[in-house]
């Protein structure tokens, strides 16, 4: 099966409707939200990251789904493969370093035996929670902070030179929280660029019944980006960002820094745009399990 096509599986069981059927990246209970994410050896982080690092990501990557939905941390839950004293004890400060960083706790959780595949349950609170499926034609779209960034620090983690900045970016991603939790009654739509822009702006079009076009030249690529001689498109198709991209009404501004890259309309799919002519869509829109 595709990710997709399990996703449909699971459409037919039972789903309680905090669910939001299955296509958000978090559920609701009341004003409590939910989220669970996975990371995994050679997939999520590289055989050899810190301990540290891979714990860090593994909580900012739910600390992101929450800022998209604007709510405040509560706890997290950790289900962890005990390997060994040394990586066990350095997870530990990693852990105990971004809970502290992100003012969240933790709650429980389970350990087993295994490899090196580790989940993490976040719970936070939050009173308005905007969905990706409320974007409506004539909307703005937008997108905190810089794209590509990690992108970048992921091909210098794999050998390639570029500044430690970038490299940072990879490893230790930071969660929009506060952003979230600002833009959260203001915005149409909204979600966590994770597996890259361009798939994402893709998915959250889909789930509002939208076209969505996107402006290569508006991207926000940082000056170190720039410098390492990243360009715009792959910018867009690279993952692990962490930025919020969320749509507002024609005419509205953000309360929070963020670059305008694109509007929704009727219809469907995907266009880009630079300098105002189509580009045409390359081959990989970002990263997909299967």
């Amino acid at each position: 099966m595709t990710e997709a096509d399990f996703l449909a599986a699971l459409r037919t069981l039972p789903l309680h409707p905090g669910a939001l059927d299955l296509r958000d990246d978090a559920a609701r209970l009341g004003e409590l939200v939910l989220t669970t994410d996975l990371i995994v050896e050679s997939v999520h982080f590289l055989p050899d990251d810190s301990p540290g690092d891979v714990a860090w990501k593994l909580v900012a990557a739910n600390l992101s789904d929450l800022a998209a939905k604007g709510a405040v941390p509560e706890g997290v839950l950790l289900g962890y493969p005990l390997r060994d004293d040394k990586w066990d004890a350095a997870f530990l400060d990693g852990l105990r370093d971004v809970l502290t960083t992100f003012g969240c706790a933790l709650l429980g959780g389970d350990t087993v035996s295994g490899g090196r595949s580790y989940a993490l349950t976040a719970i936070g609170r939050a009173t308005v929670s905007p969905t990706r499926s409320g974007a409506q034609a004539g909307d703005t779209l937008w997108v905190t902070g810089t794209i590509g960034d990690a992108g970048a620090g992921l091909a210098i983690a794999r050998g390639a030179d570029g500044p430690a900045a970038l490299l940072a970016r990879y490893r230790r991603p930071t969660p929009r929280l506060a952003e979230g939790q600002a833009l959260a009654p203001h915005v149409t739509a909204m979600m966590d660029v994770s597996d890259g822009l361009l798939i994402d702006a893709e998915r959250l079009a889909a789930a509002s019944g939208c076209a969505v076009t996107i402006a290569l030249d508006a991207l926000p690529l940082s000056p170190k980006y720039r410098a390492w001689g990243g360009d715009a498109l792959a910018s867009a198709t690279a993952g692990d960002d962490y930025e919020l991209l969320f749509t507002l009404p024609s005419g509205m501004e953000p309360p929070v820094a963020a670059t305008r890259i694109g509007s929704m309309s009727e219809g469907a799919g995907l266009t880009l745009t630079r300098d105002g002519a189509p580009v045409p869509l390359p081959p990989t829109l970002g990263w997909q399990h299967r």
